[in-house]
């Protein structure tokens, strides 16, 4: 039986919501997260050919680490895009926002494909890539809880979990497709030809991607929950001040910030960060690197609509807490395994893939049923991207400069049980609160 929540309403018992409106919902909401996350990729994956194209320092450390600060930036601009577009979206419906975040994203993306090297404008170059960072950065603050609030709000009763779920499937598509066009350019083409023209292609896709999205999102009605919530009364217009306001809601947003990290922390440190972990700290190639990787995003992208569809039956809690507890346990000897050569490390990655399905599952489903419709999007959007900018973005950034102050390849295993307990302790304290009513009213 799922769990009940006293003070959400996505989908109330006498709204019928109609099939094929709720599948374009879920096409419409899930393919953003999967523009955002194949940008993400192709940029953590192509940041030693950006590094030594934009920050030329001499220093290949110095350079990578300029690379990923700029990856960093835009995961804590994502709070202040968070509260823009949240607001946005909870005054004037789930549709215009999105169709507004994947313009943006996109662009930005496409964007950074025809930028001018340090080579050829100085400092420019780092200087024009930081301001589209900063556009990506505040248009996805707002991507994620626009396009989660959209799918719960159109998911069928019963089936939250599931739809959900694949907010983050599609984004690890978005990343394995990512990261497999970094590793098709990096195989086939000469590293003269990589560093002058070939890194451009993998942004310069992202321009027809947008206009698919933007083509599916204007399809899209506005959300059933979202209409009646405007019918009723109107909508507030300063929604994260009255958010603050309402008794327990504060407490909602900062345990839902705990309850990301672990998502966070493994997605960012599996998927992002290790093709450079395996080839500059463990000394892999760089082509077995991306392969793993490639790897592990496929079995978590696997997993994780399986993991939503299990929370429908026993509860968001329960998933999470089975996926969080084996983070916390095989962390450092799955870190260990890495250092084995190519086959241990294959079935290190298999298993974080499925660690990281596990968390990721049950989670959008989670975190839009803590918030009241007429404030969903801007308390979704607030605490994930909290929590990402922390946790997340910063991730790469954080292990790498670990690893190479301390020189133990294994520092970075430590971030990820200290994620996981965070997570852990926030899951647990909400047993005896709401912990046993946090799925929507079927």
């Amino acid at each position: 039986m799922t769990e009940m929540a006293a003070t959400n309403d996505a989908t109330p018992t006498s709204q019928v919501i109609d099939v094929r409106a709720s599948r374009r919902a879920l096409v419409a909401g899930s393919i953003g997260n999967l523009v955002e996350w194949y940008e993400y990729a192709l940029y953590g994956y192509m940041a030693p050919v950006i590094a030594g194209l934009f920050f030329p320092t001499g220093d290949g450390v110095a350079g990578l680490l300029a690379t990923f600060s700029l990856f960093a930036l835009a995961f804590f601009l994502r709070p202040v895009g968070a509260a823009v577009f949240g607001r946005f979206a909870d005054r004037a419906g789930r549709r215009p926002v999105l169709v507004l975040i994947i313009t943006l994203m996109s662009g930005a993306t496409a964007l950074i494909g025809v930028l001018p090297t340090y080579a050829t404008i100085g400092v420019w170059a780092p200087l024009l890539l930081t301001v589209l960072r900063v556009v990506q950065g505040l248009a996805a603050g707002g991507e994620f809880g626009g396009a989660v609030s959209l799918m719960a709000e159109y998911a069928p009763p019963g089936r939250r979990g599931l739809y959900g779920s694949w907010s983050f499937f599609t984004t690890v598509i978005g990343f394995v497709f990512g990261a497999g066009m970094a590793t098709v350019l990096i195989a086939v083409l000469p590293d003269d030809a990589l560093a002058s023209w070939g890194w451009r292609i993998g942004f310069l896709v992202a321009a027809p991607m947008g206009l698919i999205a933007l083509y599916l999102r204007m399809r899209v009605d506005e959300t059933p929950s979202f209409r009646a919530a405007t019918g009723a009364s109107p909508v507030t217009s300063t929604p994260a001040t009255v958010s603050a306001r309402e008794p327990g809601l504060l407490r909602q947003v900062l345990t839902t910030v705990g309850i990301v990290v672990v998502y966070s922390c493994t997605g960012y440190t599996f998927m992002v960060l290790m093709p450079t972990y395996l080839s500059k700290t463990l000394g892999m190639s760089l082509e077995q690197s991306y392969v793993l990787t490639l790897i592990n995003g496929t079995v978590a992208g696997l997993v994780v609509p399986f993991a939503g569809a299990w929370s429908d039956r026993v509860g968001r809690r329960a998933v999470m807490l089975v996926g969080t507890v084996g983070t916390l346990v095989l962390s450092y000897p799955l870190f260990l395994m890495l250092r084995g050569g190519f086959g241990a490390a294959l079935v290190a990655l298999v298993v974080a893939g499925v660690l990281i399905g596990l968390v990721g599952g049950p989670l959008p489903a989670l975190l839009s049923e803590r918030f009241p419709t007429r404030t969903r999007v801007t308390g979704v959007s607030l605490a994930y991207a909290v929590s990402v900018a922390l946790f997340g973005g910063t991730a790469p950034f954080i292990i790498t400069a670990v690893v190479s102050a301390t020189g133990n390849s294994l520092a970075a295993a430590w971030y990820t049980i200290a994620c996981s307990l965070i997570t852990l302790a926030t899951l647990l304290a909400l047993r005896g609160t709401a912990a046993h009513r946090e799925a929507l009213r079927d």
